[in-house]
């Protein structure tokens, strides 16, 4: 997990999208606990309760799952569906307005991708 927070946006977005980072980037796997509310509130100092909205944020989106008096835990499947939701929305914020762009300019998809292949 990084280091501090910043201001960019909610702390409890920056808790949740932090362990998302983690299940995809491979650190956190399928089945394996996460740190506890008390342990990241402690970790960066902030209030509890802020914690427990970043992680039921989580659990509402079925990535991670409570068990009672154990924990909570990363769900099966958790990777993979956050590799299509980024995937999308890659594509959404990223290829789609490329395309448009370069439609407007005149090149064809081929030549974006001829573009793309090209080493500097």
């Amino acid at each position: 997990m990084k280091p501090t927070l910043d201001e960019s946006q909610p702390i409890f977005q920056q808790i949740a999208q932090m362990i998302m980072d983690e299940i995809v980037e491979g650190e956190m796997n399928e089945e394996e606990q996460i740190p506890s509310e008390n342990e990241l509130s402690r970790f960066y100092n902030i209030n509890r309760a802020t914690v427990r909205k970043g992680l039921q944020a989580l659990v509402d989106a079925g990535i991670i799952y409570k068990q009672r008096g154990i924990g909570m835990f990363v769900k099966s499947g958790a990777r993979l569906q956050l590799l299509k939701e980024r995937q999308h929305h890659y594509r959404e914020q990223f290829v789609l307005p490329l395309l448009e762009e370069a439609k407007r300019i005149g090149l064809s998809k081929e030549s974006v991708v001829q573009l793309i292949l090209e080493e500097e």
